[in-house]
């Protein structure tokens, strides 16, 4: 099982890449929407990265 700080963090940037797709799709100019879309493309590959410590730690956990 993943560590539950790990959990947290994949919680909280999944909050943060629908907040910024909000705010990517109520923006009024294409400058504040590319900002907001850049903003989710972070929190989704830092998600991603997250996934990828849950994984090793499962192994980890799994081999003693």
């Amino acid at each position: 099982m993943a560590d539950d700080e790990t959990d947290e963090l994949r919680v909280d940037q999944v909050r943060r890449e629908r907040e910024a797709r909000a705010r990517a799709r109520e923006a009024d100019e294409p400058s504040e929407e590319r900002t907001e879309e850049r903003r989710a493309e972070r929190a989704a590959y830092l998600k991603g990265k997250l996934d990828e410590r849950a994984e090793s730690e499962e192994r980890v956990d799994g081999s003693t």
